[in-house]
């Protein structure tokens, strides 16, 4: 039997769109968090957080993480901004349906990418 990702699972690049606007519906309200997207073109952002968020699912889209370190470089992310944004795509990902395991296995997936993402 074949098993299916965690991406075909909860329905493709749809569902993680919607999971990718609620999270940052959520984020942009932070004190802490926010303030990084003030300048930044979202459509543009959306987009390629869905397509990380799909690769995270193990669904068709990667980053390396020397494409991850370039992206967030100079932008003084601290271990706590990187928590504040972890939970809020937890809590976003059992907003929509995921179960406690799966939402886990991202977590999981997320933090080994931390530091390069952390400065």
């Amino acid at each position: 039997m074949v098993q299916r990702t965690l991406f075909e699972k909860y329905g493709g690049f749809s569902s993680v769109s919607r999971v990718v606007l609620s999270f940052y519906d959520t984020l942009l309200d932070s004190d802490d968090v926010g303030p990084f997207f003030d300048d930044v073109d979202m459509g543009r952002l959306v987009d390629h957080q869905t397509k990380f968020i799909a690769s995270l699912l193990g669904g068709p889209s990667s980053y390396t993480d020397e494409q991850l370190k370039q992206i967030h470089a100079g932008l003084n992310i601290r271990d706590t901004h990187f928590d504040e944004m972890k939970a809020v795509l937890c809590q976003t990902l059992l907003d929509h349906g995921f179960t406690e395991g799966d939402v886990e296995v991202v977590a999981a997936a997320l933090e080994i990418r931390r530091k390069l993402i952390v400065e």
